[in-house]
Formats: structure tokens, C-alpha cells, sequence
């Protein structure tokens, strides 16, 4: 009877397996969106040409349009080489440049540092006018971090099919342009210091074709959702204002990112 009853469980888990790994490769709701093994592909490629940061390895997700999760994977060799929390990390800046960016507009989570900070920030005397995003649209605790661990990371990571919600506000989240210059969802990527996280998110949608970018908040018609620090793409005040966020460790100039698609 024991034995039985194991075999059932056994099947049932395989099941959900076989069910969440259709859902990233075959669901309608992700068409258009990579799959795990075209995510991880590009997220492979981004982490060993950037050397930024302090040169960690990095997970990432995809949504779509509405928030659901499409797709997570890692770059290293397993779910430990990376910090265990940059993996919900990665979901919340997805869904925040998903939620957050338009067909006309486009919003990095780096963009919107500068505007959610307060009063008490000497960077910022006035405070910010989104003061308070960072505490909408909460993260759901139970697709966050429910499921088997030992799935994490994979074609059937637990999140898959879900709305995990959270709003992040520093680099390393992305909206995703089709060539038709809609967004179709968004990429999010932590890992390493917020600046890193920036780069190699912009790489990996690079690597997937899907930042056809519209318009944005930097200035650069070539970059317009890139990150802007004060000393380089920014005013130059010594302010983190503006649409600023911070440097990092080994900050490099987002200037020489790879300019986005136009056509």
C-alpha cells in the first residue's frame, strides 16, 4: 500500500513537471517570449562578456505583458553558484519594467531610482515624485517562494505560470520590445552589484532581439532606457536627481553599451 501510494505521488509530481515545462515552451501566454533554454543561452553570453561588478554569476526571469512568469534560468553551474535571494530579486525587476514601461515609454528599474526616494535622502532634498512605488504592487510570498527548491532555475521552476508582483527600483530590470516596438513583457536580472545587473540585463535582451525601444527617460536616442549616473550620462551635479541612480563597485560608463534596435 506504501509503495502504491509513493508511485502516485511520484506520477502526480511528474505531471506537474511535464505541465510547467509546456507552460515556458508552449503556452500561448508566452508566445513571443524566450523559452528557458533561449533565456539562459542569452544570459550565458551577456554574464562572460561583462566584467563589471564584481563579476558574479546572475539569474534572470521573463514575463509577460501581464506579469505572469514565462521563463527563469541561471548562468552558473548550479542554483547555489548565485545569491539564493537575487532569484525573487530578478522576478520583482521584471515585473517592474513590465509594469511600469509603455508601447511609447520605456522605464528601466534603474530609471526610477532617483524618483521613489524621500526627503530624508541629502542626494535628493525634495524627495522623489514616485515616493512610495517601491511598496506598490507587493510581491506574492507564495509563487515567490513556493514549490520545490530543487526546481529553481529550471524549465519548471516554481514561479512559472504565476504572477509574482514586487516592484524594484534599481538596475537590472528591462522592458521587451518586439520589432513592431511593443512591449511584450520584460527581463529582470540580479546577481551582482545593481550597476553589473544593468549591464548584463541589457545584453541579454540584446542577445534575444527584443529592444526595439521606443522612447525613454535618458536622453540618448540610442539607449533611451539606459541607466544614467551623475558623472557620466547624468547632470553632473553630485545629485543622484533626475532619472540618476548611483554607481556601484567597478562602474563602467553606460555609454558603451550596445545601442538598440531602430528599425
Amino acid at each position: 500500500m506504501k509503495n502504491l501510494k509513493l508511485i502516485r505521488m511520484l506520477s502526480v509530481g511528474a505531471l506537474a513537471i511535464v505541465a510547467t515545462s509546456a507552460f515556458a515552451d508552449g503556452n500561448n501566454q508566452c508566445a513571443g517570449l524566450p523559452t528557458h533554454d533561449q533565456l539562459k543561452t542569452a544570459l550565458d553570453a551577456a554574464v562572460s562578456k561583462d566584467a563589471s561588478g564584481f563579476n558574479l554569476d546572475m539569474w534572470a526571469t521573463v514575463v509577460n505583458r501581464d506579469g505572469v512568469v514565462c521563463a527563469v534560468a541561471f548562468s552558473g553551474l548550479n542554483r547555489g553558484s548565485q545569491w539564493p535571494g537575487s532569484r525573487v530579486i530578478s522576478a520583482q525587476k521584471a515585473n517592474t519594467a513590465n509594469a511600469f514601461s509603455l508601447d511609447g515609454l520605456a522605464l528601466s528599474t534603474g530609471n526610477l531610482y532617483s524618483a521613489v526616494q524621500g526627503t530624508e535622502n541629502s542626494n535628493n532634498d525634495l524627495g522623489g515624485s514616485l515616493y512610495g512605488l517601491q511598496f506598490s504592487n507587493p510581491v506574492d510570498p507564495a509563487v515567490a517562494y513556493g514549490g520545490n527548491p530543487t526546481l529553481m532555475g529550471t524549465r519548471a521552476d516554481p514561479m512559472m505560470g504565476k504572477r509574482v508582483g514586487g516592484v524594484n527600483v534599481f538596475g537590472g530590470g528591462l522592458a521587451l520590445y518586439s520589432s513592431q516596438h511593443k512591449v511584450i513583457g520584460a527581463v529582470g536580472l540580479s546577481g551582482d552589484t545593481s550597476c553589473a545587473d544593468h549591464n548584463q540585463a541589457w545584453l541579454t535582451r540584446k542577445n534575444l532581439n527584443l529592444d526595439y525601444v521606443p522612447s525613454g527617460v535618458s536622453g540618448d536616442p540610442d539607449r533611451w532606457d539606459n541607466i544614467v549616473y551623475d558623472a557620466f550620462n547624468g547632470n553632473a551635479n553630485n545629485k543622484t536627481d533626475v532619472w540618476e541612480q548611483p554607481g556601484c563597485v567597478n562602474t563602467t560608463d553606460p555609454r558603451f553599451l550596445p545601442a538598440t534596435n531602430k528599425n
